[in-house]
C-alpha cells in the first residue's frame, strides 16, 4: 500500500484521528498513516475513512516506544501535534527512546512538525513549563539521533488551525494557553546535521 503513494506522512500520537482524515482529504496523493497506543480513540474516524472511501488514510494501532518495523524509513513528514502521556514526556524531555523511533520511521531529508504546549496547569502530570529555549536546548540530543531542528518559535493560531488537532482545539492552544512548534528534518545519518546544505539548525 504504502509503494501506490508518491509521499507518506504519518501522524503519531494521532488521537480521534480527525486530523488523519483531513490531511488525506487534502492530499488525495499523500498516504496519511494515523498511529496511536489507544485503538479505541481512532475507531470512529477509521469507519468514517471507510465511509468516505479515503483509501489513503490508514490507521495503526502501536505506542511511540514500540513503533512497528514495518513503518521504518517510510514517511516524507512527521507530524505530533499536541501529544499527551509518554509521547509528549518523551519530546520535551527528548526521550532517546521516542527521538530515536521518529528519526527511525522518517526517510532521509523527511520533514517534522511538532506543536506543545506544557504550563502551570500541567505540573500534576510532572512536567514542568516549557518555553523557547528549553526546547531550543533539545537540538543537540535530537541531533545525535539524527534529527536536526530548524526552527522553534511559538505556535500561531493558523499553526494550531492547520495541525486539525482535537485535543489541541480542546486545550484552548494559542489563545487559552500557549504553544510551541518545532520543524526539522531527518539527517542522512546520527551526528549528520546538514544533508541537504540548504537548511540551517537551530543555532546555526
Amino acid at each position: 500500500m504504502i509503494g501506490r503513494h508518491p509521499a507518506v506522512q504519518i501522524d503519531l500520537g494521532t488521537g480521534d484521528g480527525r486530523a488523519v482524515l483531513a490531511a488525506a482529504t487534502t492530499a488525495p496523493e499523500r498516504l496519511v498513516i494515523g498511529v496511536d497506543a489507544n485503538a479505541a480513540g481512532m475507531a470512529e474516524a477509521s469507519r468514517k475513512a471507510a465511509r468516505g472511501k479515503l483509501a489513503n488514510a490508514l490507521f495503526v494501532v502501536a505506542a511511540a516506544e514500540r513503533l512497528p518495523p514495518e513503518l521504518d524509513g517510510v514517511a516524507d513528514l512527521v507530524t505530533v501535534y499536541f501529544p499527551w502521556g509518554s509521547l509528549l514526556r518523551g519530546i520535551v524531555t527528548a526521550d532517546p527512546v521516542i527521538v530515536a523511533g521518529l528519526a527511525r520511521v522518517m526517510k532521509p531529508g523527511a520533514s517534522l512538525s511538532i506543536l506543545v504546549s506544557v504550563t502551570e496547569h500541567d505540573r500534576s502530570s510532572g512536567l514542568s513549563p516549557i518555553d523557547g529555549r528549553d526546547l531550543r536546548d533539545l537540538a543537540e540530543t535530537f541531533a545525535a539521533q539524527g534529527l536536526t531542528v530548524t526552527d522553534v518559535t511559538s505556535a500561531t493560531a493558523a499553526d494550531i488551525v492547520a495541525a486539525g488537532s482535537s485535543w489541541g482545539k480542546r486545550l484552548g492552544a494559542g489563545s487559552q494557553r500557549g504553544a510551541w512548534r518545532i520543524t526539522g528534518y531527518r539527517s542522512a545519518a546520527p551526528g549528520d546535521p546538514e544533508p541537504s546544505g540548504g537548511r540551517r539548525s537551530v543555532g546555526a
